[in-house]
């Protein structure tokens, strides 16, 4: 159904139905809650994968039981699922396992009653009709269409009746366990499985002093949960690192909600796993489906950051042939420098956004710009490109070209205007390709790796600093 009209049937379908929603269980089968949870366990991974550990206490009988586990992720991966009688190690053994994830909703009963009969409840009454009659539902895409005795229809001016809902629909997510138990007894049964729809990642917030010199950081940790299903009282586990998983083979929804959340003291312990991190929440927590919600990861004070300006070449290709004039007002990016170590730094740092902040002249803060890091180990450095400056720029030009055969002579003018109060210190950074050497210059370069080379240039305040240079590149 489409459009308004398939909006309000459905709602009617809803309301009427007027069903008991475990109709379609087998009668015997038992059916367990989340009341009988007795504790839940949840590691969650980068690209959106977890793995559950759902502990509940359910009453077996000797032999063949089936168990309706309701309340499992809607995006689990059955064929992931493990259960372990952790009361009874090796009692309890699994025969067979099926995932009713087909939910039950009105468009659902629809689907499964086509071919079948129905009865239709019209609203109005038409001479030679009667209020209540049987028809045929043929079919439901776009629109139903429904055979009478004597016609067929396409509209319906009233609500249908179903005389039971369909064994495979169930209220929420179930997993349907057949097991072999060798006694009778109450046993404490471990259900683990990979899911989708749990996501976790980093954002970082730092504030930045009032002279640049260093910065408050702090880290927190955002949950999304879109899996269909809450977790309550969750013991949780984040790895960080690139594990490799294949696509589950069941549904995928997609995810993503943002929140924001104000600084909280840390609660996670981090510890070496495998060749990942992990880091463990030291109390439990609980979150809800369709829930984004954060929790504090870091908090480090005063940690020395570096401001940089740079004006970075891009093209290697002007190099090797006349170009003349290579821009006028170019960009000076800014760059802020810190290193992942001492004080309440150096724990590995989970990929994600940092966002860093400063106090204006009034102490309101202010935004300065944002960058995403890459997982981060201890002792190394974070690079953060925050936007480019707006009182630095650069003209930058080719004035003179030779070549011969395979060796290129050119030369450059790049003029640093500066119109702050204050100087201004820009790294020219320029990659040269093939076998190259500067052999002129009027301010010294360092070779800062094999195709790269770095000026430092000083432009007064509200002047200008001139760097000329010629570079000769062979390429054969």
């Amino acid at each position: 159904m489409r459009g308004s009209r398939a909006a309000r049937f459905a709602l009617v379908l809803a309301v009427m139905l007027g069903l008991p929603l475990q109709s379609g269980a087998d009668p015997g089968e038992r059916t367990s809650t989340l009341a009988d949870q007795r504790g839940v366990n949840l590691t969650i991974y980068n690209g959106s994968i977890a793995l559950v550990h759902d502990r509940r206490h359910v009453s077996l009988a000797k032999d063949e039981n089936r168990i309706a586990w309701r309340d499992v992720s809607a995006n689990m991966d059955p064929t992931t699922a493990i259960l372990e009688d952790t009361s009874a190690p090796g009692a309890v053994r699994v025969l067979e396992q099926n995932f009713d994830f087909d939910v039950l909703k009105p468009q659902a009963i629809l689907d499964k009653y086509v071919g079948r009969d129905v009865t239709v409840v019209h609203e109005h009454e038409v001479a030679g009709r009667p209020l209540r009659e049987k028809a045929k539902l043929l079919a439901d895409n776009d629109g139903i269409v429904l055979q009478y005795a004597n016609r067929v229809e396409t509209a319906l001016d009233g609500h249908i009746e179903f005389p039971s809902i369909p064994s495979d629909l169930r209220d929420r997510p179930t997993l349907v366990l057949d097991l072999q138990s060798d006694t009778a007894a109450d046993a404490d049964l471990d259900l683990g499985y990979l899911t989708g729809g749990l996501a976790w990642h980093a954002d970082y917030v730092g504030v930045v002093s009032p002279d640049d010199s260093h910065m408050d950081l702090n880290g927190l940790v955002t949950l999304s949960n879109t899996s269909g299903t809450s977790f309550n009282d969750a013991h949780l586990q984040l790895v960080a690192g690139n594990v490799n998983v294949p696509p589950p083979s069941g549904p995928v929804l997609k995810l993503m909600a943002r929140a924001t959340a104000s600084s909280l003291q840390p609660q996670f312990v981090q510890e070496n796993y495998f060749e990942y991190h992990l880091y463990t929440l030291q109390r439990t927590t609980t979150i809800g489906n369709n829930q984004t919600k954060q929790v504090a990861l870091l908090s480090a004070r005063n940690v020395p950051i570096e401001k940089t300006l740079e004006l970075r070449g891009t093209d290697q290709n002007y190099y090797y042939g006349p170009m003349g004039d290579l821009g006028a007002k170019l960009k000076i990016g800014v760059y802020e420098t810190f290193t992942n170590k001492d004080g309440d730094l150096g724990i590995p740092l989970p990929g994600g956004i940092v966002r860093l902040y400063k106090n204006d002249a009034a102490g309101t803060s202010l935004f300065l710009g944002a960058d995403r890091i890459d997982h981060t180990p201890r002792n190394e450095d974070v690079r953060l490109h925050l936007g480019d400056s707006f009182d630095v720029t650069a003209n930058k030009k080719q004035t003179n070209f030779l070549s011969d055969k395979c060796t290129y002579q050119s030369s450059y003018e790049i003029v640093v205007k500066n119109a702050k109060t204050d100087p201004a210190t820009v790294l020219v950074v320029e990659p040269i390709p093939g076998v190259w050497t500067i052999t002129q210059e009027n301010l010294p370069h360092q070779k800062t790796s094999s195709a790269t080379a770095t000026w430092t240039v000083a432009a007064p305040a509200g002047g200008s600093a001139k760097l000329e240079y010629t570079a000769v590149v062979k390429d054969c």
